[in-house]
């Protein structure tokens, strides 16, 4: 028997002046991610210093919005859902969830596609995955 991921409700994302510019992105259907200029290396979360060179020699860029998934577990409580790291086509890996599938079928290697998802009190969309 299939198990659907449920529309569960999730919370507004806490926005700050560091992190405006990607909730902003976002409202935009961008997906941005990190890139450190010193190395020429993505990574995930963006934040204004790089995580190999603590330089702040980075920008925010706008990711592809596809990956594979790289690990993952079917919590099958009252609203089943799939929390996972994806590791993102850039190389970073994130954690986030897989939705808008049947969550049986999920399994790791499998490829994946950005999806926002809303968010409670008008808040910034989120960023999550569903198959590709």
């Amino acid at each position: 028997m299939a198990t659907p991921a449920a529309n569960r409700a999730i919370p507004a994302p806490k926005e700050d002046p560091t992190t405006k510019p990607f909730w902003d992105a976002a409202r935009a259907g961008k997906f941005l991610i990190g890139l450190c200029k010193d190395t020429g290396k993505h990574f995930w979360y963006p934040r204004g210093c790089s995580p190999f060179t603590l330089s702040n020699n980075v920008e925010l860029v706008e990711a592809k919005g596809t990956g594979t998934i790289y690990s993952l577990t079917v919590m099958r409580s009252k609203e089943p859902h799939a929390p996972a790291y994806v590791e993102l086509d850039e190389g970073p890996r994130m954690f986030t969830n897989i939705v808008d599938c049947d969550l049986d079928a999920l399994k790791v290697g499998q490829k994946v596609k950005l999806v926002f998802k809303p968010t409670e009190e008008g808040g910034a969309p989120v960023p999550m995955f569903t198959p590709a």
